[in-house]
């Protein structure tokens, strides 16, 4: 009686289940103010068994999971807040992963093909060849999107064709195919035992959708930016628009089985965050994702050298999976201080190439660009990308948009009806601005423009070595 009266009485709370390609995490949210009560994060492990070749375990995907809940749920109790209080969970997660498993035993039948992998390159190729004109955006028109290693179904294709235990579970009606918000969405609710098997037209507000909702990108004209820059066209239209500058046309979500679906561009970049990563396993220049931001500000330029992180092809807007990376503009006096500027810069011109192709396809130029993600926390980053884009880039306080963008539709959905979503409920996000403080046709449009032709270098380089 005397543990439960001195409970914490807060109301309804919503959880979210984040699933990133690099880490796994549970979060818990108070309905009414937003504010996030308790969280825990667990990294995943990512195997190459060969180039190109990028997988993950499903098995650890679902364990990660369920001990980020308890991990959780234990740090609620010890601050007295009642855990029977969460009325919804909403998952968010890597999108185009992709896994096949058995119905009846519950297995994988090999390990999640993770969504910049490029072995299904051959297919992609093989379809392309059987277009009119050989025609990458020949299905554009009915899918928003090219032909492309990037997207789910020719993962799906290359298990069916490579691996004999998926080719013999499709024959018998065994095998399920998913992303990983079905395939924990399915193991969550009894696996083999009944387990539901369920996407939604975002994967189930897919990572950069939930941003966008947890960023409350609700009016037109507006964009985001984890990996991904997402820009909202027109949360009422019911047509898409179709990109003709390289980016994708997706849905950004749809709150409600009676509302409308709102569609948004996107352009997405295959290394971003990815690049810290690197340097740190591959290269071991840092130790830490904090001594990047330490290099680079020690030196405050790349000194000339610049750095196109085509590890798995270009993405948005070139769509050309055949490049490759490289680091340029090296001299004697270029040290490992110069080349984690660069890497920062490789990922604001990144972006800045997206941004320029919405602005042509969208036709409303975007005055500034609301950031999300692990990379926010760099503070010489967010300044760059402010320089590099000519326009103010702006940090919520609370960077874990995503999830929380899962726990407002989870709390909004049919059923639960605990989160609010009319813009006059929606809590006030308090956040930082960092404005330009570059001339718009000084360094950032220079280097712009050399970047430009530095990313032909490695498609035209492996175009004649063919």
């Amino acid at each position: 009686m005397a543990a439960s009266s001195s409970r914490v009485m807060l109301g309804p709370l919503v959880a979210a289940i984040d699933q990133g390609t690099s880490s796994t995490r549970f979060l818990v949210f108070n309905a009414k103010t937003a504010e996030l009560l308790s969280h825990h994060q667990v990294e995943i492990n990512q195997s190459f068994p060969k180039e190109g070749w990028v997988e993950e375990d499903p098995k650890e995907i679902l364990q990660s999971v369920y001990e980020c809940m308890e991990r959780t749920c234990e740090k609620l109790t010890q601050l007295n807040i009642d855990i029977s209080n969460i009325k919804a969970i909403g998952v968010t997660n890597q999108r185009e992963t992709t896994l096949v498993w058995d119905k009846e035993t519950g297995e994988p039948l090999y390990n999640a093909i993770v969504w910049l992998d490029l072995r299904t390159q051959s297919t992609v190729e093989r379809l392309i060849n059987k277009t009119p004109g050989r025609n990458k955006n020949h299905l554009k028109h009915k899918t928003g999107l090219p032909i492309s290693t990037y997207f789910s179904a020719v993962k799906l294709r290359w298990l069916m064709d490579n691996v004999d235990e998926v080719a013999e579970a499709v024959l018998t009606h065994r095998a399920m195919f998913g992303t990983v918000d079905s395939w924990l969405i399915w193991c969550l609710t009894g696996g083999k035992s009944g387990g539901v098997h369920c996407t939604d037209v975002t994967n189930c507000l897919g990572d950069q959708s939930a941003a966008l909702v947890g960023q409350m990108c609700f009016q037109e004209g507006q964009a985001k930016n984890t990996s991904v820059l997402t820009y909202l066209f027109n949360c009422y239209l019911l047509q898409p628009v179709m990109s003709d500058h390289g980016l994708l046309t997706t849905v950004a979500y749809k709150l409600g089985r009676d509302k409308p679906a709102c569609y948004a561009l996107e352009g997405s970049v295959a290394i971003a965050g990815a690049v810290v990563r690197w340097l740190k396993d591959n290269l071991g220049i840092i130790q830490t994702s904090t001594e990047l931001e330490k290099l680079a500000a020690s030196v405050g330029t790349s000194y000339g050298c610049y750095f196109v992180p085509a590890f798995s092809g270009l993405y948005a807007p070139y769509w050309e999976p055949s490049a490759r990376g490289i680091i340029c503009g090296l001299t004697q006096f270029t040290n490992k201080s110069h080349l984690a500027f660069a890497a920062l810069e490789a990922v604001c011109f990144q972006t800045r190439e997206i941004l320029d192709a919405m602005n042509q396809d969208s036709g409303i130029p975007l005055t500034q660009l609301q950031v999300d993600g692990g990379m926010t926390s760099n503070r010489l980053l967010m300044q760059l990308q402010a320089d590099i884009l000519c326009i103010p880039v702006v940090k919520p306080s609370m960077p874990e948009t995503t999830a929380l963008g899962a726990a407002m539709a989870a709390g909004a959905a049919e059923g639960v009806s605990v989160w609010s979503l009319r813009p006059e409920d929606l809590s006030e996000v308090t956040s930082e601005k960092f404005e330009p403080q570059i001339n718009p046709e000084g360094k950032g449009h220079v280097t712009h423009c050399y970047l430009i032709s530095i990313l032909a270098v490695p498609i035209c380089l492996n175009t004649d070595l063919q």
